[in-house]
């Protein structure tokens, strides 16, 4: 790929993604498989006048040899250390920049129970800086080619093949073009406008339906509105989290889901992926699920606390998004759940709430944001999905027909 086009992206990142102010920090989770392109990320973030950029690196092996050796109080733990981290994340709210190139399969056969008692472990102590942090700072996640993933994507290319190839969709998608600056800004217009358009609805209910057995309805919050696109920190700084992003999202009522929703795109979560499942929702909970594929890791992440078998979000997003154009399941998140419509359990978002500035995080909770220590996506839409939207009064208004927008 050529290095120009790559500064392109990198400088697209700073200035739209995490839009870097002058004298913060930034910090920077990647992957060993793009040094190049993450030396030139925080070029740009020097370009755009920040203080200081730290680099955080990650091997998928190191992490499954962390796991076969330690044992669970170990792994539990938050060394002083670490947690001095995150007491200066939560003063200093410095931009946090996620690269992300692993390997969806990278952690197979790890110790799901281990891991996931670990994870149990460290989140009361994490969770006050995360609680302070919320809405406070800048943040976005960006993939990039890793080889092990490319091929994954591409059997049938050589690796470097494979991962040009991949460099040339990743761009594509994230809308690095003449004027990315430009696109960016006409592509958060438009999904404004359809919040817009849903929030003028005043929404109670929304019902899902399709040939593939689902048939699902979820509350909405009464003070909750869809968002989309950019967002703005509560210091007035906009940003975008996600890039690529084609959703418009919301934070249901907790305890306010009933009927069966089927999965129509792998789950991948920590480099293991779950396969063919369906969820059955009674009073809000997930009550029964099946997967053909890692049945066993699915339950503990429906498993994980008392938050985690509830819902946090319900995105719409068209069939016809560049990602789902493209062809491809990309066995990561971020670009999947870009693809299609797609629900998650867990950890719902403040933000949307409104006015959620001059409210605290408990006061939104307390209107039915879920709380959890896990936010995990799981993608539901289809060519024929139709979802209905139940208004004050009893009006039904159509949302979706035929997997994209009926409006």
């Amino acid at each position: 790929m050529q290095k120009t086009k790559l500064k392109q992206y990198a400088r697209l990142v700073a200035e739209v993604g995490a839009n870097v102010q002058p004298g913060q920090e930034v910090f920077i989770g990647a992957d060993l498989d793009q040094p190049a392109f993450v030396a030139m990320l925080v070029e740009a973030c020097y370009r755009r006048k920040a203080k200081k950029v730290v680099v955080e690196w990650s091997y998928q092996p190191l992490q499954k040899l962390h796991y076969r050796y330690q044992d669970v109080e170990t792994l539990g733990q938050v060394p002083a250390y670490e947690e001095a981290r995150w007491a200066h994340y939560a003063e200093q709210f410095p931009v946090r920049i996620y690269v992300l190139s692993e390997d969806p399969d990278g952690l197979k056969g790890i110790d799901q129970r281990k891991m996931a008692l670990a994870q149990q472990a460290r989140y009361p102590v994490l969770k006050p800086y995360k609680d302070r942090l919320e809405n406070k700072y800048q943040w976005c996640i960006v993939a990039v080619p890793g080889e092990k993933w490319a091929k994954k994507l591409f059997p049938h290319l050589r690796v470097h093949q494979a991962v040009e190839k991949m460099w040339e969709t990743i761009l594509g998608i994230c809308r690095v073009w003449d004027d990315p600056v430009e696109e960016w800004d006409r592509h958060n217009r438009s999904l404004k406008d359809h919040c817009a358009v849903l929030n003028s609805l005043q929404i109670e209910k929304l019902h899902y339906t399709s040939a593939n057995g689902t048939d699902f309805t979820v509350g909405m919050i009464p003070q909750a509105r869809f968002c989309g696109g950019s967002e703005t920190t509560l210091g007035g700084v906009t940003f975008n989290p996600n890039m690529p992003t084609e959703e418009c999202f919301i934070s249901p009522m907790r305890g306010q889901a009933e009927g069966i929703v089927y999965g129509t795109k792998p789950l991948c979560y920590h480099g293991q992926l779950v396969e063919g499942f369906w969820i059955r929702f009674h009073e809000g909970r997930a009550v029964e699920w099946h997967a053909d594929q890692n049945e066993s890791l699915l339950t503990e992440i429906i498993r994980m606390d008392e938050g985690s078998a509830y819902l946090g979000e319900c995105a719409l997003v068209p069939y016809e998004s560049p990602i789902c154009k493209s062809g491809l399941i990309f066995y990561n998140t971020l670009f999947d759940e870009n693809a299609v419509c797609h629900l998650a359990l867990g950890q719902g978002f403040a933000d949307t709430i409104e006015d959620f500035h001059n409210r605290t995080l408990e006061e939104c909770r307390a209107l039915g944001v879920n709380e959890s220590m896990v936010h995990e996506d799981f993608m539901i839409g289809s060519p024929d999905l139709q979802i209905d939207a139940i208004c004050a009064g009893g009006q039904v208004v159509p949302v979706f027909r035929n997997g994209t927008w009926a409006f």
